[in-house]
């Protein structure tokens, strides 16, 4: 009685949580432009809460949206498909700036017809990937078929042409890059070419204002105009650029090569080899302007700042204004924003509360120590570019072993220098070690001793955001193949996976061997774009009792409904799916009609527990309702008393 009830159960909890989605469908039209000029419009409509990507995203991220047309010699395309205004935000997860459509969105293609004298087809396929906050949905292939009938599209002269409308674009979430922003600008506060004008300024402006209010709104003043450069530089950088060039930023190899070489020399400059000066002349005519007076003159003297703290402030933000380019248009704005106000703020400050000058600490040495030490961070976020190129190349010139051990160095020998033991042109005798500094010394310590486990493939979660993946290593099974070496010999059909677990990619091969050995299965319908996978994988699956289970416990099947590794012809198919016909042309497409057809739903990462007869022992899982160690490695102990009985 309690087998056939928890059959039951299970059974209940497949239909409860199994869904297939279909939240995009397509429309297609076509209008005259000229006598043998067209433009086709392709419409997508798109559910609440979902969303289709652009055509132009970075490798790594998720799937694009492509078109793809049947060369034939009847017509040419004119250009590339355009398409509306996207929304844009930044995905952690993806580490890039994303775009993406809601609602509805067209895109348009302009093309010719080469014989005017004959009807003519034009055919071809949309690629693309949908998605809501929660999950992916694996890429979806769409045929489409515009039909020409010369006669009858000459004679109609009605036809009007339209513009493509834009589409809402949400504002983008910029907190993140603000707050970065900020951190960086109270960094170049404490440089020595922009300290010591703290007291400085404030007090020129207390002496010479007749009152404290009118010594305040000077100040304010000096601090406002100090945001109004920054900010006009940003808008600068933006308006030279544009933001399809900043987007494409962070994944052009020369962009990176040369990011990294600003960078070098950016470090080279804080740690003494030379310094960054803008042209004297330049200083010169804005402290002549200064003796105007009113508003221009504090504007001037902002700017004169700005120029004789250039070497300081030049390298932060140089660097600044690389890392905020992903934002597109509006990231080197919103970067110079955030930079800027960290910078004016105190300004603003003292001179409403003079009292508080007595409080600074005196300039000295320890200034140089502070930009010595930005000297080291960008030495470090040089190479974080470098690699970037090398990923995109895939030249394995820059591999995570070698990445991470250039890091262990650097922030070796930085630890090194805040210890006293390393000592530079510029700086000025260490009689004693400060708490602050000791404090900092400690940290990057602990991060250079953190890091040395990685030669030898530890994950190194803290910075997993800066050295290449896993996978690109020399060594991706850890030094001498230990993290697999269990697995690594036992089936020709097992790859490695997701925390270094040997997993099968083909349905069959993983059940026979599941036969074999005795295990029960655990399917794993996963994408290489799938955001909620990787979360998976890397906040459950690392947990070390789960990972136990998952490499020894039972037999684990990984199968990639993204796959476009194409089907030998002998094996492509149609079939119905959501009572539409699906092409099944590539691997990914066969194991996404495996999953819709035989367990109702499309979405991943979706987690089926089955015995030798290929049948349910318990419910699926989920992301959204097993996505904590805890209940995960629940269900997998369920799974396992059920094939046990």
């Amino acid at each position: 009685m309690k087998k056939i009830l928890s059959l039951i159960f299970t059974i209940f909890s497949v239909y409860v949580n199994a869904q297939i989605f279909t939240p995009v469908s397509w429309t297609f039209s076509h209008e005259m432009l000229s006598d043998n000029e067209f433009e086709l419009s392709f419409t997508a409509n798109i559910d609440d809460g979902w969303y289709i990507y652009s055509q132009s995203l970075a490798d790594d991220g998720p799937v694009p949206t492509e078109f793809t047309f049947q060369e034939t010699n009847n017509y040419k395309l004119l250009g590339d498909v355009i398409e509306e205004k996207s929304n844009e935000e930044y995905d952690p997860n993806f580490d890039m700036m994303l775009k993406f459509f809601k609602d509805k969105t067209t895109f348009k293609q302009r093309v010719s017809l080469e014989d005017m004298s004959q009807s003519v087809t034009i055919k071809g396929e949309i690629y693309y990937m949908t998605c809501d906050d929660k999950q992916c949905l694996p890429p979806e292939l769409v045929e489409f078929s515009f039909d020409f009938n010369v006669d009858k599209d000459l004679k109609s002269n009605n036809i009007i042409i339209k513009k493509s409308k834009n589409s809402d674009s949400a504002a983008s979430n910029f907190w993140i890059l603000f707050f970065v922003a900020f951190l960086s600008g109270f960094a170049a506060l404490l440089t020595p070419c922009v300290f010591p004008m703290i007291p400085m300024t404030v007090s020129f402006f207390t002496k010479k204002s007749k009152t404290k209010s009118e010594g305040i709104l000077n100040a304010v003043i000096y601090g406002v105009s100090i945001m109004i450069i920054y900010v006009a530089l940003g808008v600068g950088v933006s308006s030279i650029f544009g933001a399809d060039a900043l987007n494409n930023m962070a994944t052009n190899v020369y962009f990176n090569i040369g990011f990294f070489l600003l960078l070098i020399i950016f470090g080279a400059s804080f740690l003494g080899a030379f310094e960054l000066q803008l042209p004297s002349s330049w200083t010169n005519k804005s402290v002549a302007a200064e003796s105007k007076g009113g508003l221009i003159g504090i504007f001037f003297m902002a700017f004169t700042l700005a120029l004789v703290s250039f070497s300081c402030t030049g390298p932060i933000v140089g660097t600044l204004l690389v890392e905020a380019a992903t934002g597109g248009y509006m990231g080197p704005i919103i970067g110079m924003l955030g930079f800027s106000l960290a910078i004016a703020l105190p300004f603003g400050l003292f001179a409403a509360f003079p009292g508080w000058l007595n409080s600074l600490p005196q300039s000295g040495g320890w200034l140089n120590s502070v930009k010595v030490t930005l000297g080291f961070l960008e030495l470090a976020l040089a190479f974080k570019f470098l690699s970037n190129a090398d990923l995109v190349m895939q030249t394995h010139l820059l591999e995570r072993e070698l990445f991470i051990a250039i890091w262990i160095v650097i922030f070796a020998l930085l630890t090194m220098y805040l210890l006293g033991f390393l000592k530079f042109a510029h700086d000025s005798d260490l009689k004693y070690i400060s708490v602050s500094r000791l404090s900092v010394a400690i940290l990057t310590g602990t991060l250079t001793i953190y890091m040395i486990p990685g030669l030898w493939g530890a994950p190194l979660k803290i910075i997993n955001a800066f050295p290449p993946p896993m996978h690109y290593s020399e060594s991706p099974h850890g030094i001498g193949g230990v993290n697999s070496i269990d697995h690594q010999n036992s089936d020709n059909h097992q790859h490695l996976g997701p925390q270094n677990i040997m997993v099968f990619h083909d349905y069959e091969a993983g059940v026979e061997y599941a036969k074999k050995v005795n295990k029960p299965i655990m399917l794993d319908f996963t994408g290489w774009a799938c955001v909620n996978c990787r979360k998976m994988e890397e906040q459950v699956w690392s947990d070390d009792e789960v990972k136990k289970m998952l490499a020894d416990d039972l037999v684990l099947i990984s199968l990639y409904v993204d796959e476009r590794t194409k089907l030998p012809v002998d094996q492509q198919y149609e079939t119905t799916l959501a009572g539409k016909i699906k092409k099944v042309k590539t691997i990914g497409d066969k194991w996404m009609v495996l999953q819709a057809n035989k367990y109702g739903t499309n979405s991943q990462p979706y987690y089926v527990f089955l015995d030798h007869s290929e049948k349910l022992l318990i419910e699926p899982a989920n992301y959204q309702d097993y996505g904590t160690v805890s209940l995960f490695k629940d269900w997998l102990n369920r799974g396992m008393l059920e094939f046990k009985k």
